[in-house]
């Protein structure tokens, strides 16, 4: 497991700051936490150098590109063994309909994040992209009536780790 980088106070709202709006400036975000821009700079620069800054993403709308059906789609894989686990990921990833991997405990193996056109569109990909696999012995499929959003991602409370952290 990875260890964890110590945030003080400033670092976090940094953090809260970019998660709402990656494009925000360095000079708009010096200004909002209260330092030079040259030290927000430093500081950005040092949380992506320490590995707490991964990169920056586009969101899109999937309806706007004529994939207005999502679902969340189940799949257990047999027998589960390292050299067809591979093989299975890199294919599933692969998928232009694929919007999110998840590898699970439990029943399922995997949980696969998609965006399709239609009713019909889905179950041409279930039907010839995983129920067509041979490890693939079972899929069970979800839609998404609708999806939110959540806060931005902060280390736990200093109540829960024990570490000082911002609250607010």
């Amino acid at each position: 497991m990875t260890d964890s980088v110590v945030l003080d106070p400033v670092d976090l709202h940094i953090l809260r700051l970019l998660q709402n709006d990656a494009r925000t400036t360095y000079r708009e975000l010096a200004t909002e936490v209260g330092v030079a821009p040259s030290t927000c700079l430093d500081r950005v620069t040092r949380l992506r150098r320490s590995g707490v800054i991964l990169g920056h993403q586009l969101r899109l709308d999937p309806a706007r590109l004529g994939r207005g059906l999502e679902a969340l789609l189940s799949v257990q894989v047999r027998p589960h063994r390292r050299e067809l686990i591979g093989p299975f990921v890199e294919r599933i990833r692969a998928l232009p309909e694929s919007r999110a991997l998840f590898h699970l405990t439990g029943p399922d193996d995997y949980l696969v994040h998609v965006a399709v056109a239609d009713t019909a569109d889905l179950q041409r990909l279930v039907l010839d992209e995983f129920t067509s696999r041979r490890e693939v012995a079972r899929v069970e499929t979800r839609l998404i009536f609708q999806q939110w959003e959540c806060g931005p991602l902060l280390p736990p409370s200093s109540a829960a780790s024990g570490r000082s952290a911002e609250t607010e």
